[in-house]
């Protein structure tokens, strides 16, 4: 399994989702507010407004809280944010992207390379893991959305790219340009998604060890705990027995 994903399973395992998803909203408002200041307030005209909206509504954050944020972008106090993405290296060579968005890109590269150090990895230059990864969209329905078939006929309708249904649920990947457009198309047919989100996902991973995967763990757990951090990806994969046991408990 993916170790992106197996991190989001543990931090859901071990608690402490009040924080988590108070968090969670700060790091989704801001975005939200990113994208109103840099374009229009209403998501109808400005795609990356859209997409920011759905992927906070499909979170389950309140409407107050997402007009809120888009008021916030035209007062005085929303401040000018960068959109930055750090690559680096984890331990046993394994790929790591973050994203961030900061109104200080010395305050926040300076933290990110320490929590590489820290962790054992070293933060690279700009496009130095990229070429490992595709950068796609993803939008996820619970098994009641519909069935498989019903899900893809909705999916390609939509333009989407692929469709992977399972026990848990569906998975609609699409290119990440039509990321914004597809979800309104599926939103429109199957109700509210689960999630909407842009992923890095790998092309080339890497298998580590137990040792390793903790590792890469807490150095993925201390980058996604910075507020300026968006989100964080990586390529490494370990094997079902060690799974278990990181995820124990």
């Amino acid at each position: 399994m993916a170790g992106h994903s197996q991190f989001k399973n543990i931090m859901h395992r071990k608690g402490k989702q009040d924080a988590a998803r108070s968090k969670l909203f700060a790091k989704l408002a801001r975005e939200i507010t990113v994208a109103a200041k840099n374009g229009t307030p209403d998501p109808d005209m400005n795609p990356r407004l859209r997409l920011a909206v759905q992927n906070a509504r499909a979170e389950n954050m309140p409407k107050d809280n997402i007009e809120r944020a888009i008021k916030k972008s035209q007062g005085g106090d929303s401040g000018t944010y960068d959109q930055v993405r750090y690559e680096g290296y984890a331990a046993g060579g394994v790929a790591v992207i973050a994203e961030a968005l900061t109104d200080n890109r010395n305050r926040t590269g300076g933290a990110i390379r320490a929590v590489f150090t820290k962790h054992g990895g070293n933060l690279g230059a700009t496009g130095s893991v990229a070429h490992m990864f595709n950068r796609i969209g993803e939008i996820a329905y619970k098994p009641g959305a519909g069935s498989a078939d019903a899900v893809l006929e909705a999916a390609i309708d939509a333009g989407a790219d692929d469709v992977v249904s399972d026990a848990n649920g569906h998975l609609v990947t699409t290119s990440f340009d039509q990321l914004g457009q597809v979800a309104a198309a599926l939103e429109a047919k199957l109700g509210a998604p689960e999630s909407v989100k842009s992923v890095w996902k790998p092309s080339l991973t890497t298998t580590v060890d137990e040792e390793k995967a903790q590792s890469i763990l807490k150095l993925i757990a201390a980058l996604d705990d910075d507020e300026d951090v968006q989100a964080v990806f990586s390529n490494f994969e370990v094997d079902e027995a060690t799974l278990a046991r990181l995820t124990a408990g």
